[in-house]
């Protein structure tokens, strides 16, 4: 269990510090349970650079970190007021809040303005394009999320479903069995199977990470989330977990091969190689993506948001009214405009 307790004491590089209104300061050092969704890797390390770069502290906020056993369990610690805030995946928060008694969790910052979801196949398999899944077997893990896109996918890129053989495996053994030829294709995260399989030996140049955001898909990925509950009674902290974790996406954009030294110097075991291509690997393909460099970081564009809901559907209509862009994300806890345009 990750848990790191942050404290006011820290100091900031001048560069990093803004005047704050008032109103946007906790007026006394304000804990923060923050849930992960998962044990600690490189595309994390915004949060660990707010640590222990001393952001958090510097913005009023004592912030203790813990772990989730995946996005369902993060959200429904932040609904439960186990946790006030975590990073989980948006597509899952708008499942969620479609079911019966479901909390008023919102999204307010949007880490990965692109779903890292994908299809990872080998070229060997004679897999190079999405239209080469036809006639093969594709391993599906247990709690898989990309996997919930993929008849949007499917529809979107015309393929033939009824051609595509689903074979369902367990989480743990989801890229042994790719790389053992067991299956042809995976579907997960481009940032976690992708690289865990050249880890495991498979050659780089024999793997098709085929991302659906490539092929059609405008959902978002994963976003801080937080409790309603709290959002209600502690505005101004909400505010000043987000500029920390702004500051810390920005210092990681700037130096990545700083921040994995911060983030494996938190690890059990973990390789800095590896490591960074996880963190390199979603800056270029999630964060930096033509609409972020536009608009900055953190937030959404409603009309692509409904675009999103329409592909989600196409897995799991909505068993109550369809929700509207904001039903699920609120901007208003966003730091200011300038402090999220990506230089």
């Amino acid at each position: 269990m990750l848990a790191l307790a942050l404290v006011a004491a820290f100091v900031v590089p001048a560069w990093l510090s803004q005047p704050r209104a008032a109103a946007d300061e906790p007026k006394r050092p304000v804990a923060v349970m923050f849930a992960l969704d998962r044990p600690l890797d490189g595309s994390m390390a915004p949060v660990v650079l707010a640590s222990s770069r001393g952001l958090f502290g510097a913005e009023g906020v004592t912030v203790t970190l813990t772990n989730a056993k995946g996005s369902p369990d993060a959200i429904a610690r932040v609904a439960s007021g186990e946790a006030d805030m975590a990073l989980a995946d948006i597509n899952e928060l708008i499942r969620y809040r479609d079911g019966a008694g479901s909390q008023g969790v919102k999204a307010v910052f949007v880490l990965f303005n692109r779903a890292p979801y994908a299809i990872i196949a080998r070229k060997s398999r004679g897999i190079n394009a999405l239209a080469d899944i036809e006639g093969k077997t594709l391993g599906v893990a247990e709690g898989d999320l990309s996997i919930r896109l993929w008849p949007a996918v499917v529809k979107q890129n015309h393929l033939k479903p009824e051609t595509i053989k689903l074979s369902r495996v367990g989480a743990a053994v989801r890229e042994p069995i790719l790389s053992a030829g067991q299956v042809d294709a995976v579907s997960g995260f481009s940032y976690l199977s992708a690289i865990n399989l050249r880890d495991r030996g498979v050659p780089a140049a024999d793997l098709a990470v085929l991302r659906f955001a490539d092929y059609g898909c405008e959902a978002y990925g994963h976003a801080v989330i937080v409790s309603p509950g709290f959002a209600a009674r502690q505005p101004a902290a909400v505010k000043a977990v987000l500029r920390a974790l702004t500051s810390g996406l920005q210092l990681a954009i700037k130096d990545p091969q700083g921040a994995i030294a911060d983030v494996v110097s938190r690890m059990e075991d973990g390789s800095r190689e590896l490591e960074l291509e996880r963190l390199q690997t979603v800056l270029a393909d999630n964060v930096l993506t033509s609409d972020v460099r536009r608009d900055g970081i953190g937030g959404i564009d409603p009309a692509r948001f409904e675009r999103a809901l329409d592909q989600i559907a196409e897995d799991r209509k909505f068993v109550h009214k369809r929700p509207h862009p904001a039903d699920i994300f609120d901007n208003g806890f966003l730091p200011p405009a300038d402090s999220r345009l990506v230089n």
